[in-house]
C-alpha cells in the first residue's frame, strides 16, 4: 500500500496542475500551442502534399506504382537521422533554437522537390527533406513537456497534434485547386516556401521554459515551474540507473513497436487514399481533395475527445488501444463492403480517422510520464524514428500489392490488420502511477 504522505503529495501536485491549467490557460494554451501547431502543420504539409500530386508526378516522371510508393516513403529513411540526437539536443540544449535551424533546412529541400526533373532527383530531395524534418517532432514534444503538467499533458499534446489532420484538412482542397489550375511543381514550390515565412513568428513568440516567459504573471510562472520540477524529480528519484540501461528497457522498444504498426496504418492510408479514389470514380483534383479531408476531420475530433477523456481518467494505454482497434476494424470493414457499396465503404474509411489520430494525445503522454528526463527526449526520438519506418514500408507494401493484384483491396487489408496489431501491443504499455481524482479534476 502506498504511504499516506505520497498520496497527499500527489494530490497536491494534481491540484497544482489543475490550478495552473485554469489560471494560465489564456496565456500558455493560446500562445505556445498555436505557434507550434502552425509550425508543424507546415512541416506535415511539406511531407505529405506529394500524395495528392503523386498520380500526376507518376505520369510526368514515368513512375510505376512501386516507384511511386518509394517516392512517398523514402522521406522516412531520412527521418531516422536526427530523431534520437534531436530529442537529446532539445532536452539538453534548446528546442526553440534547434527547430529554428530545421525550419530553414526543410524549406530549402521542400521547395527543391518542385524543381526536380528525374525520379532520382526526387528521391534524393525527399530523403533530405526527411533528414531536415527528423528532429522537429521529438523537439516539440519536449517543448510542450516544459510548459504543461502531467494533469494536462494529453490535452496539450492533442491540441498541438491537431496539426496532423489539420494539415490535410486545410491543404488538400487548396493543393487540389492548385493542381487543377497550375501543376504539381507550382504546388510544391509554393507550399515549400511557407517555413521561411513562419520562422520570424517562431523566434518572436516561443520560449524554451516558462521561467523565461516575461508575459506570464509571476505567481503563475512560479507555480508552474515548481509543479514541473516536482514531477520531474519524482521520475528521476524513482529509478536511479545509468543512461544506457534506462534506454534499453522493454518499455522503450514496446513504444517503438506500437508506433511502427500505428504509423503503418496511418501513413499508408494518407498516401494511397487519393490514388485509390481515382481508381473508383473519376473526380477532379479539387473534389478528390475535398473528399480526402473527411477521415482527417473525423480524426481531429476524435483526437480531442480521446485525449480529454484520457486526462480526466488519468489513463493512457487503453485509450490509445481502443482508438486504434476501432480504426483498424473500420478499414477492414471498408474492404469487405466495397464490392457491394462504394458509399458505405467510404463512410467506414472516413470513420477510420478515429484510429489514425485518436490515439496520439494519450500515446505521447506516456513517455514523459513514465521515463526520467535524462532519456525521455532520446526515447521519444527513438520511438518516432522506428515508428515512422512504418511510413516507409506501408506505402511501399501497398504499392507492391496494388501492382501485383491490380487493385487496392489487399493493400488496404494490410493497413487495417497492422492497425489492429498496434492496438494489441498498446495494451501492454506501462503507464504512470494513477493520481487520485480530486474535485478539481472532476470539475474539468
Amino acid at each position: 500500500m502506498e504511504p499516506a504522505h505520497n498520496i497527499t503529495q500527489r494530490t497536491e501536485e494534481l491540484e497544482a496542475g489543475q490550478e495552473i491549467s485554469s489560471r494560465g490557460r489564456s496565456q500558455r494554451w493560446f500562445r505556445i500551442i498555436p505557434v507550434a501547431l502552425v509550425m508543424y502543420t507546415i512541416a506535415f504539409i511539406d511531407r505529405t502534399n506529394i500524395s495528392l500530386a503523386l498520380p500526376r508526378i507518376s505520369r510526368d516522371l514515368h513512375l510505376d506504382p512501386q516507384q511511386a510508393g518509394t517516392v512517398a516513403g523514402i522521406f522516412f529513411w531520412g527521418y531516422l537521422a536526427l530523431q534520437i540526437p534531436g530529442g537529446h539536443l532539445a532536452k539538453h540544449w534548446s528546442p526553440k533554437k534547434f527547430i529554428s535551424v530545421l525550419l530553414v533546412a526543410w524549406a530549402t529541400f521542400a521547395l527543391g522537390c518542385g524543381l526536380v526533373r528525374t525520379y532520382h532527383e526526387l528521391l534524393l530531395l525527399r530523403l533530405l527533406l526527411g533528414v531536415a524534418e527528423s528532429g522537429v517532432f521529438p523537439a516539440t514534444l519536449i517543448l510542450l513537456s516544459h510548459w504543461f503538467s502531467r494533469a494536462e499533458r494529453a490535452r496539450a499534446n492533442a491540441f498541438w497534434l491537431l496539426c496532423l489532420p489539420g494539415a490535410v484538412i486545410v491543404s488538400s482542397p487548396f493543393s487540389g485547386w492548385m493542381l487543377d489550375h497550375w501543376n504539381w511543381r507550382v504546388m510544391l514550390v509554393a507550399e515549400g516556401s511557407l517555413p521561411f515565412l513562419w520562422l520570424a513568428i517562431w523566434l518572436l513568440f516561443v520560449q524554451d521554459h516558462p521561467g523565461e516567459a516575461a508575459w506570464l504573471l509571476k505567481n503563475e510562472r512560479d507555480s508552474l515551474v515548481e509543479t514541473l520540477r516536482r514531477e520531474s524529480s519524482e521520475l528521476e528519484s524513482s529509478e536511479n540507473i545509468s543512461y544506457l540501461r534506462a534506454l534499453l528497457r522493454p518499455q522503450v522498444f514496446l513504444l517503438a513497436a506500437v508506433y511502427f504498426c500505428f504509423v503503418s496504418g496511418q501513413m499508408g492510408l494518407l498516401f494511397w487514399l487519393p490514388s485509390a479514389m481515382e481508381k473508383f470514380k473519376k473526380l477532379s483534383s479539387l473534389h478528390t481533395g475535398l473528399l480526402y479531408t473527411l477521415p482527417f476531420i473525423v480524426g481531429a475530433i476524435s483526437l480531442q475527445i480521446f485525449s480529454r477523456h484520457s486526462d480526466k481518467m488519468h489513463e493512457r494505454p487503453r485509450h490509445a488501444a481502443v482508438a486504434m482497434l476501432f480504426g483498424g476494424c473500420c478499414i477492414l470493414l471498408a474492404v469487405a463492403i466495397i464490392p457491394h457499396s462504394l458509399l458505405i465503404a467510404f463512410a467506414f474509411i472516413a470513420l477510420s480517422g478515429v484510429g489514425a489520430y485518436g490515439p496520439m494525445g494519450a500515446f505521447w503522454a506516456i513517455p514523459t510520464e513514465t521515463l526520467p528526463a535524462k532519456i525521455v527526449g532520446s526515447v521519444m526520438g527513438f520511438a518516432n524514428a522506428i515508428g515512422n519506418l512504418g511510413a516507409y514500408f506501408a506505402p511501399l507494401i501497398v504499392g507492391y500489392l496494388n501492382k501485383r493484384t491490380g487493385n487496392f483491396l489487399s493493400g488496404f487489408t494490410y493497413l487495417g490488420l497492422i492497425t489492429v496489431v498496434a492496438a494489441g501491443l498498446a495494451m501492454l504499455l506501462r503507464t504512470a502511477p494513477a493520481h487520485p481524482v480530486t474535485a478539481a479534476s472532476e470539475g474539468q
